[in-house]
């Protein structure tokens, strides 16, 4: 829906919906610098990747992105995306990107904005979307579902090998020497520039490398012998340490 019948500048929250069917991965650039983002997916799996990590956002959760970052979408197979501009003027909002979860209510304000296309703060009925959908977002839960990202470059060298290789086929012991570094070092600079153990970093990236697999059908089972575990109830108690639920709860909530 055009906005162009609004004041410019009595637009408080824009929307926009897509749907992606091609099912390879598709990166889109995207910069915002007077609107806050809220992307929202009702079906399939995305991930964010900035300069400081990635992102990934399960169905029916959303990523928060700050007015002014410099981010790259992506998405793996069909993806119905929902989003939100909100504008970023006296907002006291979250200052980084993160993966939150939707609420009921806001998944029904979202929607709903995306019929009507923008709200208008000159409106009243608008003007009390805009309120609801406000005190939601002030209310927004981060999900554990970061994966930050070293700056130096032996760790970050290491942290691209094992991206590719997430159920470890290769050593790590040799991905380290690949990467030009002794275990101690990428140990120290993985807690120091990620905030996380090496091997906490590890347990995340593969839970985000399994959200993916989950998302687009593939069985727990392939999965968790993909990603080196020895059985998938000993894979589901790591999902259920990480994000509270196993997986099949996790994608029905």
């Amino acid at each position: 829906m055009s906005n162009s019948r609004h004041p410019e500048g009595s637009i408080e929250i824009r929307s926009f919906g897509v749907t992606f069917y091609d099912p390879k991965p598709t990166p889109i650039l995207r910069e915002q610098r007077e609107w806050h983002q809220l992307i929202y997916a009702t079906r399939g799996v995305m991930t964010v990747h900035t300069t400081r990590g990635a992102w990934v956002v399960p169905p029916h959760r959303a990523v928060w992105i700050p007015a002014g970052s410099e981010y790259r979408l992506e998405m793996s197979g069909t993806v119905a995306l929902r989003m939100l501009y909100l504008r970023a003027r006296r907002r006291r909002q979250p200052a980084e990107c993160s993966v939150v979860n939707v609420t009921p209510l806001l998944r029904e304000l979202i929607v709903r904005t995306n019929l009507i296309g923008a709200l208008d703060r000159s409106i009243p009925e608008h003007r009390r979307m805009i309120g609801v959908i406000l005190d939601e977002v002030k209310v927004l839960v981060a999900v554990p579902l970061q994966l930050p990202l070293p700056k130096d470059a032996r760790a970050a060298r290491f942290a691209a090998l094992a991206a590719e290789d997430p159920g470890e086929t290769e050593s790590l012991a040799k991905m380290m020497r690949r990467a030009g570094a002794s275990r101690r070092t990428i140990e120290r600079l993985f807690r120091a520039e990620t905030g996380m153990s090496l091997g906490q970093w590890l347990r995340r990236q593969n839970l985000l490398h399994a959200l993916r697999r989950l998302a687009a059908g593939e069985c727990v089972n392939a999965i968790a012998l993909d990603l080196g575990y020895n059985s998938a109830s000993a894979f589901i108690a790591m999902f259920r340490r990480e994000l509270g639920q196993t997986p099949k709860q996790y994608f029905e909530t």
